[in-house]
């Protein structure tokens, strides 16, 4: 299934198979560079699998020599103070997909070859599971540009802590896999080509489970990490008994 809108191709998504779908970003000449369009269109596919009884598990992956190079700088000559409209809702827009991955009833792993920078790393590392090619090169170099990893930040903080975190975003270095799975920040490290093929085998380990034992896994992994411990520890008691219900909602 090809999707496309008024600017071209934007997206490929294909069903697997087994309840594992695969959506790809489709600007391979931009290095799949987030522009308007793409964004909104990568938006729309989450939240259309996420409501797809059929799909169980989500695989995130780039075509061409690169995951995804971030913002598409391109635009930014039109996201000026004059017209402040346009940048609110570009604003928006981006947080919504940051957002929604995490959001997601339904497992994600990223598989990520080359250049996953600026916006292209929030989202590798936003899936729940990330898959890396040994071509990785990963960072976020806004202030080289002189724009500000806003919308990125607080994900990556989350996952790396306040001094590593602060280390990556000021210095704007670019890191490999190796370094990035020292950090936690990879699960696993596949040749370029094999990235995809490494990401389904996590998603159809995924598809193989309950779907609603999974949804609520994950809603409560990432609930609990919020929360202090009495109170992580009471919202997982209200989820263990809500778990005799599960089999027997799904026969």
């Amino acid at each position: 299934m090809l999707e496309r809108n008024g600017m071209g191709q934007s997206l490929i998504v294909e069903d697997r198979g087994g309840g594992v779908r695969i959506i790809r970003m489709n600007r391979p000449d931009k290095l799949n560079a987030l522009n308007t369009e793409l964004t909104q269109a990568l938006l729309d596919a989450l939240v259309e699998a996420d409501t797809a009884s059929e799909v169980r598990a989500v695989v995130l992956a780039g075509e061409g020599r690169g995951f995804c190079a971030g913002a598409d700088l391109s635009e930014f000559k039109d996201l000026t103070p004059e017209h402040q409209h346009r940048v609110l809702e570009r604003a928006d827009l981006t947080c919504r997909l940051q957002s929604q991955l995490q959001r997601l009833s339904k497992p994600i792993v990223s598989a990520v070859q080359g250049a996953a920078v600026g916006g292209g790393a929030g989202l590798a590392i936003s899936c729940d599971m990330m898959v890396a090619g040994s071509d990785l090169k990963f960072g976020y170099p806004e202030l080289k540009h002189g724009i500000v990893p806003a919308l990125v930040m607080t994900g990556l903080q989350r996952q790396l802590g306040r001094k590593a975190a602060f280390e990556m975003i000021s210095l704007g270095r670019l890191i490999g896999a190796e370094e990035a799975k020292a950090l936690g920040l990879v699960n696993r490290i596949a040749a370029p080509e094999a990235v995809v093929d490494a990401a389904l085998e996590i998603a159809e380990a995924w598809a193989k489970a309950s779907p609603m034992a999974m949804a609520a896994t994950k809603s409560l992994f990432y609930r609990v990490a919020d929360l202090p411990f009495d109170a992580a520890m009471a919202a997982g008691r209200d989820i263990n008994a809500l778990m005799r219900g599960f089999r027997e909602r799904e026969e």
